[in-house]
């Protein structure tokens, strides 16, 4: 697995265009169980499919930082964070309000949790479940997710 690491200043937004790509930042939000890695998976709203929180840049805020603001939002979890981007994915968000679908390419860093909440702003929009990387990896429908998931390593984050 490679790990990029880098110091992120916090984002400025800027207006764009609708069709052009989007920028999103997730959260790999995991823990270690008796030597085991274990990934916790959100579903989606609309159709319930299992993927990791993710959100829009928050301005004034790191990628990290904003990937664990939707960790707290849609997984109902907090940890340590790392400065560390993981990978990218891409994929189609598609727009409940009668908008074009817009692309999407998402930044994915570390959350180790320390702590799951009982209660979180989308406990009732959405379900939360642990599962091993491997099964992790086969739960997500986006290939580049697919394989971060398949291929992390907590361990180097730790170094």
């Amino acid at each position: 697995m490679s790990v990029i690491s880098f110091k992120q200043a916090p984002l400025k937004m800027t207006g764009s265009a609708k069709r052009e790509v989007r920028t999103q930042f997730a959260a790999l939000c995991y823990r270690v169980v008796d030597g085991e890695t274990q990934i916790l998976l959100v579903t989606s709203r609309q159709r319930g499919r299992w993927i990791i929180p993710k959100g829009w840049p928050v301005e004034g805020a790191t990628p990290a930082d904003a990937a664990a603001t939707e960790a707290f939002e849609e997984a109902g979890v907090t940890g340590k964070t790392f400065n560390i981007c993981l990978g990218i994915y891409s994929y189609t968000k598609v727009m409940d309000d009668g908008e074009a679908d817009l692309p999407c390419a998402v930044s994915v860093f570390p959350v180790r949790v320390k702590k799951v909440l009982k209660t979180y702003p989308e406990m009732c929009e959405r379900r939360r479940k642990w599962f091993s990387a491997k099964k992790a990896a086969s739960k997500v429908r986006e290939p580049e997710l697919r394989k971060i998931l398949k291929h992390f390593d907590p361990a180097l984050l730790e170094r």
